[in-house]
């Protein structure tokens, strides 16, 4: 039950999408060429033919984007297998999670429990802005989906050495700084608000981006791919090839984003080792059903403010315990759930009313 918005927020989505892969009325009504591809200077592979139809978003510096629609190239046509398989591999990580969890509770007691599983639930909700980036820089790489995968599972690998070095850096400015709890919870506030007053829309160019910039001048990749490797020989010198380029700025991107998720999870549990257990766990999750979370995801329209009053809500409650004022883990679960929730939901039931007015239209 505790992985309940967890739960909602992937198999809602999956269940909308695994056997329906047309765009939906309102991403019809609103889809654009994407200037991501048109300003790419890498070259997919002559073999694999573009066909449209994605969208992308993200957090922070490039929220803007969240509602943006971006034309996100395919080199198949899409199998119903792949969705089937992508929302198999997530439900048996959402047991896994909540296995752990139970472990936790006969190990720990109930009470860390309940705070693994609101870490848990909080990262999950935050690592959705995380498949946005993936989506835009596989857009902007014109990476072609057969090599996707290949990229989110070393990702991953990477999001679990680098999540820990972050987690074991905050536990120490925490232990050693009590003052650092401001500065979370004062991370989390600017995040909020920035999700609640970013104005929508916005080009989706990562030509300037900084972080695909520092990538590139450091790793000084060809211009072509090389099947699904990520080192090539030219004139018998070893090179990078835009794979690799792609894979570090999914880990530099992943990085960006924990500045703000790693406080939220210290907001719900000060174990170190639970923040870095339901943090991978979440991470895993999502990407193994990247698939379908990056059909599904562009329609949920109030999963923006549901994610920044749960940013509010996990800053407020660290400020408070700073101050002395001690929020309970099981009341906090509570109102990140019923915000992720209600998100979700109140989302889902605007894409009906939308598609039964396009039906009526039509």
């Amino acid at each position: 039950m505790r992985l309940a918005a967890a739960a909602l927020l992937t198999l809602c989505l999956a269940s909308r999408h695994v056997q329906a892969f047309a765009p939906s009325p309102c991403q019809q009504r609103h889809l654009i060429s994407s200037p991501a591809r048109a300003a790419s200077p890498y070259a997919r592979p002559a073999s694999i033919a573009a066909q449209p139809l994605e969208q992308a978003c993200r957090r922070g510096e490039c929220s803007r984007l969240w509602n943006s629609k971006l034309n996100m190239p395919r080199d198949e046509t899409p199998d119903p297998d792949r969705y089937k398989v992508a929302v198999r591999n997530s439900l048996i990580s959402i047991a896994a999670a909540a296995a752990f969890g139970a472990g936790i509770s006969v190990v720990q007691g109930s009470e860390a429990a309940v705070g693994y599983f609101a870490g848990y639930v909080v990262e999950q909700s935050l690592s959705v802005d995380n498949l946005f980036v993936f989506l835009l820089l596989f857009e902007y790489f014109n990476v072609p989906i057969s090599y996707q995968q290949r990229v989110l599972r070393w990702g991953i690998v990477g999001a679990v050495i680098l999540r820990g070095v972050f987690i074991a850096l905050g536990e120490a400015a925490l232990e050693s700084f009590q003052p650092v709890l401001l500065g979370f919870a004062a991370i989390l506030m600017v995040s909020a608000y920035k999700l609640f007053t970013e104005e929508e829309g916005g080009e989706a160019d990562l030509t300037d981006n900084q972080v695909v910039q520092f990538s590139s001048k450091i790793l000084k990749a060809t211009d072509q791919y090389d099947g699904d490797k990520f080192f090539t020989m030219v004139d018998g010198v070893r090179r990078a090839t835009p794979l690799l380029l792609v894979l570090v700025c999914v880990e530099l991107s992943d990085l960006v984003f924990a500045v703000d998720s790693i406080p939220a999870v210290f907001g719900c549990t000060r174990d170190p080792f639970l923040v870095y257990t339901s943090n991978i766990f979440a991470i895993v999750n999502l990407r193994s059903l990247y698939t379908v979370l990056s059909n599904a995801v562009g329609d949920l329209e109030y999963l923006r403010p549901a994610v920044a009053g749960v940013l509010a809500f996990v800053g407020a409650k660290l400020a408070a315990e700073y101050f002395g004022y001690e929020v309970d883990t099981l009341l906090s679960l509570g109102v990140i759930s019923t915000l992720l929730g209600g998100g979700v939901a109140l989302s889902l039931l605007k894409g009906d009313e939308e598609g039964e007015e396009g039906k009526q239209e039509a």
